[in-house]
């Protein structure tokens, strides 16, 4: 590569890079996108890093299991930036976030329980193509309620997922409670990784036989995937701390 590695506790790119199995472009990369602090330079022009490259590298390696890379590389640059308040914002919104998960998690189950109870009531409804009246809701709203698009919400009734009536004065989509039930469910399992051919054979089956069994081991899953992403913030908020301190005392 050219770089030396220098006297003092400072690494060449190559070092920084084998010690957390990145590439040395990786390494510039990361240092050109505000990751890493600047690295120094020798006399010849050759990238030097320290320690404190590496514990920038490392923290927010750490931080992007449970942040993301596109949230954790902008916490690295806040930092980097001096605005410390955008850090800890960033930081608030992936915990309000897994906190809403899991609140929706436990939403989701409740309404599976309901769908389990009552699935006569619902499917008559949703066949009968009756006006819903006051529990109605229409595409745009849902779609807000959801944050989604109502494209998406077309989708998933081309999909079998959803299955509004109509209004039979103006032909709009109506989602009666069960309906919206019913999307928020797609809703979630889609945050929660699975793909639409997943979901919609889970759907049919629960509709049909009226038990929450085919969504078990979805929802096991997805209580995984809840406890690997909040043990990974509390790694990375370990990681940013122990990076933070150092900064302060250099």
């Amino acid at each position: 590569m050219g770089e030396k590695l220098q006297s003092g506790g400072r690494l060449r790119p190559v070092d920084l890079a084998r010690r957390h199995g990145l590439s040395t472009q990786a390494v510039r990369n990361y240092e050109a996108a505000g990751v890493l602090p600047p690295a120094g330079r020798t006399d010849s022009g050759y990238r030097v890093y320290t320690p404190l490259h590496g514990l920038a590298l490392g923290a927010f390696l750490a931080l992007v299991p449970g942040h993301g890379h596109r949230t954790a590389a902008s916490i690295m640059r806040a930092v980097h930036e001096g605005a410390m308040d955008e850090v800890f914002r960033l930081v608030d919104e992936s915990h309000a976030q897994l906190r809403e998960d899991r609140r929706t998690l436990r939403a989701v189950e409740s309404a599976l329980r309901d769908l389990g109870a009552e699935p006569a009531a619902a499917s008559a409804r949703s066949a009968s193509g009756v006006w819903p009246g006051p529990g109605g809701a229409f595409i745009g709203p849902l779609a807000g309620r959801l944050g989604v698009r109502p494209a998406t919400l077309r989708a998933w009734e081309r999909a079998g997922l959803v299955r509004p009536g109509r209004d039979p004065r103006t032909g709009y989509r109506v989602y009666t409670e069960a309906d919206v039930r019913d999307a928020r469910l797609v809703h979630q399992l889609r945050r929660g990784g699975h793909l639409l051919e997943q979901i919609a054979p889970l759907i049919t089956r629960v509709r049909e036989a009226g038990g929450l069994e085919p969504l078990a081991d979805a929802l096991l899953d997805w209580h995984g995937r809840l406890t690997v992403r909040g043990r990974a913030l509390l790694t990375g908020a370990a990681e940013l701390a122990a990076y933070l301190r150092e900064r302060e005392r250099e």
